[in-house]
């Protein structure tokens, strides 16, 4: 498969998973907003679980399999600063996704440790990094 396919996919792997990392932490300050065990917080539970099982988890592997996968057919981006950069955000990213999975089995089970406001702050990181991780990959900057 060529550079460019790969790449594409990669793009839209992305896409997809920051979607989810945008709209799980929404639903999550609607759904702290909720008497527990109303219908509406039980719809956000299903609403929660269908998001990240079935769109965000499969967008972040092939994310990474698809990111992989170029820096194999191209290493040398891995001298880049701007790819060292993007990298760690990239990181940071999968470690929001792994507090948001966390934030929601809280709220499965019914437990509320965070007001909504918390949750609000919380739909802000994944924006930033998202920002960092543009600027990075499209004006490269050079470092030295």
């Amino acid at each position: 498969m060529s550079y460019e396919i790969v790449k594409a996919l990669h793009i839209i792997s992305v896409i997809a998973w920051m979607a989810g990392l945008l709209y799980l932490p929404r639903l999550f300050v609607y759904h702290a907003d909720t008497p527990s065990g109303s219908v509406q917080a039980e719809t956000f539970k299903i609403m929660e679980r269908r998001l990240l099982k079935a769109i965000m988890n499969p967008a972040m592997i092939f994310t990474f399999i698809f990111g992989i996968w170029m820096l194999v057919l191209a290493p040398a981006l891995l001298t880049e600063i701007w790819m060292m950069i993007k990298i760690v955000c990239v990181f940071g990213l999968a470690g929001c996704h792994g507090l948001f999975s966390r934030m929601r089995r809280d709220l499965e089970n019914d437990r509320l440790p965070y007001s909504s406001k918390v949750y609000r702050i919380w739909n802000e990181a994944p924006t930033v990094l998202m920002i960092i991780i543009v600027v990075m990959v499209v004006v490269k900057p050079d470092f030295t």
